[in-house]
């Protein structure tokens, strides 16, 4: 045929990406046992890379059309490990936002803009010039990835830079919270998640040999999502003091996403249909099934947290923890192995070197997410439990918040043991791949032809939704208008009406010591550990004082409610304890609290504190309105100094005799510490 034309797929941008999933595959996860065993959290290396992996590889296929420019591949694939180098290196010192799944530094921020626009920029250029008219579902994923994570990213991420590694939010206190919530839950949901979707129906049905089990539900299931995931962010914050019309909403939408998230797990899963013999042998579909049943897991158990009452036993807990693994060992880790080891073989011209090993690890893997997963929710309803009880004549029955974490600590080690299972299967794996692609050859340019894109013509007679799914600028923009809805509804009132936000008269600005102490304990994160949210439980109000009001916060920027407590609410702390105390607590934890697991911060004693850029940072939270007096700037560091000389004295008469305490950071610390709620009248406390 004269209108063939002949061109070549790129497999070396797929086998970069691909070697780089591997690669930060065994060192996430070997970093996540080591702070498993720490009591702490997980990273995303793995995923972004396997996500571009898998995009890489379809869209060439799908759209006929090697990528649009083998220069922004290479951008975009070194960019992206430069960026999780630097995540790396800087998180560990200290260079945090704070804000979960946007911890990285402005500078960093910037750059993930940048190469984020390579990625589109190449995405839609291949899409222009296909040579095939339809937009396989697939894609339709991929552009409500792009688009949504764009709109995400700029919006949470709105700063004022104080120099090189900090900046100051914009939104403050109950609306950073709404702000963040929306992007930190649609993040999970929209990097997470709608790639991921995109690459089951693309790898499944091949892996399988079958057609997607029903087109129309894969309609259905795309915009249906789309649409109701983006108003979900605020159940992340009921029994908050984020207002009940934005909470309810938050759980409205959260229980309508069951509907669409469970049309896509059936739509993979009956995709093979007719095919179940096949499952028991291949390995790379037993994976695909674990993978699209914990979706499936996942997003059944994160609509029911977001019911008030379950939601009120489970926040602050590690069952939260458990539920985010599920989906990200189970969903997303499952589907890249079951991807790598479809794909790699092919683009080397090979086959897998042991469908034996890959068997063991689809068995290890399995094995290692239950035993990292259940302890957790085990740990969780203890820790729930605990919390809550009250002995017959009406006090707290385990009134030492520190009672309530030894209690768990045996699940967290079977916790550490079941992610060197899990980490033995990824290890497993890399032989099995290594072995692999030495027996084979890349095919780095993969010779194909195919027909020249011919318009057809529209007959007036084809299913309606075909009309966009020749058009990609359609696509994108009836992707962004459906996800900006629902944000822009939660936000704009947030925003515009003062009455979501009261204010409180006795409600001051952090004094210059507070706002570097608040800094201090953002740059240890303490808010990974710690919440500072009393919420309207009997429970709680007896535990730490008085519930946490909006108008608390309106200087809090950013919020730092946290997710979870491994040790106790700090909302109250202010006045509890002397500044010896804290003093004391911080240098050796276990001196003031017995079995303690928190680590010590001894260089918070030994350290002078930076009164750099204190000026600087008045003078920007003046220009985002928070009331300090005209010309404070110019004051500041003489206001600091003057609050730490009284603080190092109070020290001083508790016979703590360390030299040029008032030059410490530790002493910013503490004065941040004793300012916590404190600007309202609270009930008096019991002992945590």
């Amino acid at each position: 045929m004269s209108n063939v034309e002949t061109f070549s797929y790129d497999n070396r941008i797929v086998r970069n990406f691909a070697f780089a999933t591997v690669l930060f595959g065994v060192i996430g996860m070997l970093v996540g046992i080591l702070i498993a065993l720490q009591l702490n959290a997980v990273i995303f290396a793995f995923v972004g890379n396997g996500i571009f992996t898998g995009v890489y590889y379809s869209l060439q296929r799908l759209l006929k059309a090697r990528m649009f420019s083998d220069v922004l591949s290479q951008v975009h694939f070194w960019g992206w490990q430069l960026i999780i180098l630097s995540a790396a290196v800087s998180l560990p010192l200290g260079l945090t936002s704070s804000k979960e799944y946007a911890e990285l530094i402005w500078p960093i921020d910037l750059a993930i803009a940048v190469v984020w626009v390579v990625f589109g920029i190449n995405m839609f250029g291949t899409i222009f010039r296909r040579r095939e008219q339809h937009l396989y579902v697939a894609i339709w994923f991929y552009i409500a990835t792009w688009i949504t994570v764009t709109v995400l990213h700029i919006f949470n991420n709105i700063q004022i830079p104080v120099n090189a590694f900090k900046g100051i939010y914009a939104f403050a206190g109950v609306q950073d919270a709404l702000i963040q919530w929306w992007y930190g839950h649609n993040a999970v949901a929209f990097f997470l998640t709608t790639p991921y979707l995109g690459l089951m129906y693309y790898f499944m049905p091949k892996a399988a040999n079958r057609p997607v089990y029903s087109y129309k539900l894969s309609i259905i299931h795309f915009w249906a999502l789309i649409f109701i995931y983006i108003w979900a962010g605020p159940h992340h914050l009921l029994y908050t003091s984020l207002p009940d019309w934005a909470q309810s909403l938050g759980t409205v939408f959260s229980i309508m996403l069951i509907a669409p998230s469970w049309g896509g797990m059936l739509n993979g899963l009956l995709t093979l249909r007719g095919a179940w013999d096949k499952v028991r042998t291949d390995p790379i579909l037993k994976f695909f099934v674990v993978a699209i049943t914990a979706y499936g897991m996942a997003t059944l158990e994160g609509p029911l947290l977001s019911v008030k009452s379950i939601n009120a036993i489970t926040h602050y807990t590690d069952w939260t923890v458990g539920h985010v693994h599920i989906g990200a060992l189970g969903w997303n880790g499952m589907l890249t192995f079951g991807l790598l080891y479809w794909l790699l073989p092919r683009i080397y011209n090979t086959q897998l070197y042991s469908v034996r090993l890959a068997n063991a690890h689809f068995w290890i893997g399995t094995l290692g997410i239950l035993f990292y997963a259940i302890p957790l929710y085990w740990a969780g309803w203890t820790q729930s439990l605990m919390w809550k009880q009250f002995t017959p004549d009406g006090f707290l029955q385990y009134g030492n918040f520190l009672e309530t974490v030894t209690q768990i600590l045996p699940m967290y080690m079977i916790r550490a043991i079941g992610g060197t299972i899990y980490f033995t299967g990824v290890i497993v794996m890399v032989y099995n791949l290594y072995k692999t692609v030495r027996s084979g050859q890349l095919i780095a340019n993969q010779e194909a032809s195919a027909p020249a894109l011919a318009v057809e013509p529209d007959h007036g007679n084809t299913y309606w939704h075909k009309w966009i799914e020749r058009r990609p600028i359609q696509m994108l923009l009836a992707s962004a208008v459906l996800v900006l809805i629902g944000g822009l509804v939660e936000i704009i009132p947030m925003m515009m009406i003062e009455d979501n936000v009261p204010k409180i008269a006795s409600v001051k600005p952090y004094t210059p010591l507070e706002l570097e102490g608040r800094d201090l304990y953002i740059r240890e994160g303490c808010v990974s550990c710690h919440s500072q949210m009393v919420r309207p439980f009997r429970s709680e109000t007896e535990r730490y004082g008085e519930y946490s009001k909006s108008g608390e916060f309106v200087y809090d920027r950013p919020f730092l409610w946290g997710s979870k407590r491994t040790g106790p609410d700090l909302h109250r702390v202010g006045g509890k304890y002397p500044d010896s105390w804290h003093y004391n607590h911080m240098l050796e934890p276990t001196a003031m609290a017995p079995g303690s697991i928190m680590p010590a911060y001894p260089w918070l004693h030994e350290n002078n504190l930076d009164t750099k850029y204190t000026a600087s940072k008045i003078k920007i939270h003046q220009s985002l309105g928070t009331p300090y007096p005209d010309g404070f700037a110019e004051m500041a560091v003489a206001d600091l100094e003057s609050q730490a000389k009284k603080i190092a004295e109070s020290l001083t008469a508790d016979k703590i005799t360390q030299q040029n305490l008032e030059k410490k950071e530790i002493v910013a610390m503490i004065a941040y510490l004793q300012r916590l709620g404190t600007d309202i009248k609270v009930k008096v406390q019991n002992k945590q």
